[in-house]
C-alpha cells in the first residue's frame, strides 16, 4: 500500500514515515505542494496524508486540483486548523476525512484502515476476491483463510490488482509498485511475476487476465461466477 505523506513538519514527517513504514506501508514524503502535484502525476498512491499548512500553497488549493483533474486517491486531511468551518470546508472540496493535529498514532492508523476499506473494500474488513483475501491491515493475502507465502514483489503486484479487481491495471503502474524497493524492471521481468502470480492463484477462483496494450486484469474466474449466481 503506498501513501503520500504531504507533510513539511521534518521531525513529524519522519515520525509518520517510520511508523507507517513500521506497519506494512510504503511511504514517499513532500515537503511542498507543488512536490506532491509532480508526484501524483508522476507515480499513483493508494492514499494521501495531506497537510495543509505547507509553505508554498494553501493544501486545499492542492485537494482542490487533484480533484478537478478526478484524482480517485482517497484523501485524508492531517492539520492544525480545528475549527468546525475548517472541516466542512476539507470536507466540501474532496478530502475522505481530516484528522486534526495534535492526535494518536493509534487512531491515525484506525483512520487509515477505514479508509482503504472504505474506499477499495465496499466497506468490508478484507478485500475478498473469489477465494482470496487481501488483509488489509496485516499486508497478506489469505487462501482460503490460509496465508500465501509470497515474496515481497509478488505481494506488492498481487496487492494493486487486487485493489483494483474488475479493472485494468497498465504494465506501467505495476512496474513502479515492483520497483520501489530497488532497480526499475524490464517489461518482461514483470511479465515473469504475474506468470507465477497465475499460476499461484488460478486454485483459488480468480485470474490475471493481459488486455493487450493496456495492462493486466484481475478478476473471477467463470465457475466462481456460477457460484455465486
Amino acid at each position: 500500500m503506498k501513501i503520500l505523506l504531504v507533510e513539511d513538519d521534518a521531525v513529524l514527517a519522519d515520525g509518520l514515515s517510520h511508523t507507517l513504514t513500521q506497519n506494512g506501508y510504503r511511504v514517499t514524503p513532500a515537503v511542498s505542494g507543488s512536490y506532491a502535484e509532480s508526484l501524483m502525476k508522476a507515480e499513483d498512491f493508494d492514499l494521501v496524508i495531506l497537510d495543509l499548512g505547507l509553505p508554498d500553497m494553501d493544501g486545499l488549493e492542492l485537494l482542490r486540483r487533484l480533484r478537478h483533474r478526478k484524482v480517485p486517491v482517497p484523501i485524508m486531511i492531517l492539520t492544525a486548523r480545528d475549527s468546525v468551518n475548517d472541516k466542512i470546508v476539507g470536507i466540501e472540496q474532496g478530502a475522505d476525512d481530516y484528522l486534526t493535529k495534535p492526535f494518536e498514532l493509534r487512531e491515525l492508523e484506525a483512520r487509515i484502515h477505514a479508509l482503504i476499506r472504505r474506499c477499495y473494500g465496499g466497506f468490508r474488513n478484507d478485500i475478498v476476491i473469489g477465494q482470496l483475501t487481501l488483509d488489509t491491515r496485516n499486508h497478506q493475502v489469505l487462501a482460503e483463510g490460509q496465508p500465501i507465502a509470497l515474496s515481497r514483489r509478488e505481494y506488492n503486484a498481487l496487492e494493486i490488482l487486487l485493489l483494483q479487481a474488475g479493472k485494468v491495471v497498465c504494465k506501467d503502474r505495476i512496474g513502479q509498485r515492483l520497483s520501489a524497493d530497488g532497480d526499475a524492471l524490464t517489461d518482461n521481468a514483470i511479465e515473469i511475476y504475474i506468470h507465477r502470480l497465475r499460476k499461484r492463484i488460478r486454485p483459488y477462483g480468480v485470474i490475471i487476465r493481459t488486455v493487450r496494450g493496456l495492462g493486466y486484469l484481475l478478476e473471477r474466474t467463470e465457475d466462481e461466477e456460477n457460484q455465486k449466481s
